[in-house]
């Protein structure tokens, strides 16, 4: 009897182990499920995502192809995954879909009030009726993937990816092609408005006349549309559902400038452009000096003055009294010509986030020249690079502004006392540098002087603006008529 108990004992326990076992084995297993199946279709996802991108590449080397002229139409396939496939190209899509360019010139009378405001999609909508306004919008269109949270999409010349979460990457990039001197921008316009959805295989079709259309530089448009671009800086707004990643392709160009509108999904690229540089009349009043080769220890390479006389006696050319002078930030900067028994220059320096100045005052004579043959002309040329010209440094405190770069001082390391002396042109040179550091700047004509004609007085500037400065702008307009089936 006691014998039969343990072997029935031992029977039930052997069933119990079995049950156990059978119950923590199905566990584990609806465990792993639960568990691997969202790994499962997220890696689907991905694998159908990744595909997708690769289908889009292809389109875009093929679209390439159209609009540049090797081929009038393309065919690209697609293999739809249970996604639908858009083409965004008309009226209600381009307000998604668009580029505004706008040619800015310092000397318009609504540059200040424009360009406090310019980080905003539409801030020039104030200042298109001004009779030098120059700027010009068009639309970009784009086709469109679609498949639940995720979205790729081609969008001038680029392709651009969207994820769930909210991130964007850029597949390929867009045609905008900048060199630091030249800007290429073939816009890429896409025409239709087609869908396709379900599990079926979609074929893209695009046609162009492989014609495009120039939009600068063109004078029939706008006689401002030139090159070499004559304007201070050109803003480029790009109104897209992908405006980061667009923001973010623009950064890695050489010295731009890039801000972001959030609320209207609007990456506004700024560029700075060469400023005019040569021998110009004085008359104009003020010259601009654009970024300066920080590397290069001798940048200005002409910056004179030439001089000449009014009226019918030379003896009253007196143009003592003329200033130079430039603001940068907290930087002050100028030149004058003075005169005590001879006529010399004068230049100071002032930073007012410092609060000390730099006084240095000329020692050799600036030659006014006369004709023996005729008392009626008299003229002067005031070289403000010459290595001959000297100045004597004339403040009681020693320098503050010669030692290694910082916010308030450019190389070269020095320590100067009063009396000590320095080139005119070892002085315009540290200077120029230091008044540069903020970007361009803007030298003032002004002061009492007397009879000097500015009609035939002239400025000559050049100097070594270093890399990243627009000088040239070419715009094409390409017509894309795109359908999907």
């Amino acid at each position: 009897m006691k014998n039969d108990v343990l072997e029935d004992g031992i029977a039930v326990s052997s069933v119990i182990d079995v049950a156990i076992l059978l119950t923590i084995t199905l566990a584990s297993i609806g465990i792993m499920l639960l568990y691997m199946t969202p790994a499962i279709t997220d890696m689907q996802d991905m694998a159908k995502s990744q595909k997708m991108e690769q289908a889009f590449t292809v389109f875009d080397s093929r679209t390439s192809k159209t609009a540049l002229g090797e081929s009038p139409t393309q065919n690209t396939k697609f293999s739809m995954m249970g996604g639908n496939l858009k083409v965004l190209g008309d009226v209600g899509s381009y307000k998604e879909s668009r580029i505004m360019i706008i040619s800015l010139s310092e000397n318009s009378s609504w540059h200040d009030s424009f360009y406090q405001r310019r980080g905003v999609w539409n801030a020039w909508e104030s200042y298109q009726h001004e009779p030098d306004f120059t700027g010009f919008m068009t639309p970009m269109g784009k086709v469109q993937y679609n498949s639940g949270d995720r979205s790729i999409a081609y969008e001038g010349g680029g392709v651009w990816s969207k994820y769930p979460g909210g991130g964007t990457t850029m597949v390929s990039p867009p045609e905008f092609h900048y060199n630091g001197e030249t800007l290429n921008l073939p816009i890429m316009k896409i025409n239709g408005n087609t869908t396709l959805s379900g599990r079926t295989d979609a074929n893209i079709n695009i046609r162009s006349s492989n014609i495009p259309a120039i939009l600068y530089p063109n004078t029939s448009i706008n006689s401002n549309f030139v090159n070499p671009l004559s304007c201070d800086k050109l803003i480029i707004y790009i109104n897209s559902e992908f405006y980061e990643v667009w923001a973010e392709y623009a950064q890695t160009l050489t010295s731009t400038t890039v801000m972001l509108d959030h609320r209207n999904q609007t990456a506004v690229i700024e560029l700075d452009t060469k400023p005019q540089m040569g021998t110009f009349q004085l008359v104009r009043s003020s010259f601009k000096v654009g970024k300066l080769n920080q590397s290069n220890p001798e940048p200005i390479y002409d910056l004179e003055f030439f001089l000449e006389n009014t009226g019918n006696d030379a003896a009253d050319f007196n143009p003592a009294g003329m200033t130079f002078t430039a603001t940068s930030g907290t930087k002050t900067f100028w030149y004058e010509l003075k005169k005590k028994d001879k006529l010399f220059i004068t230049v100071t320096y002032k930073d007012a986030s410092v609060d000390k100045e730099e006084i240095w005052t000329g020692i050799d004579e600036i030659r006014v020249n006369t004709s023996a043959n005729n008392n009626k002309k008299a003229n002067t040329t005031v070289d403000l690079v010459s290595g001959a010209y000297r100045l004597k440094y004339d403040t009681k405190d020693t320098e503050f502004s010669w030692d290694e770069i910082s916010s308030t001082t450019v190389t070269p390391n020095l320590t100067i006392s009063k009396g000590e002396i320095q080139s005119v042109n070892d002085v315009t040179q540290h200077y120029m540098k230091l008044m540069a550091m903020n970007g361009p700047f803007v030298f003032y004509l002004g002061g009492q002087y007397k009879h000097v004609d500015l009609s035939k007085s002239a400025l000559t500037l050049n100097y070594d603006a270093g890399s990243g400065i627009l000088t040239y702008l070419h715009i094409t307009h390409n017509e894309l008529n795109t359908t999907v089936g």
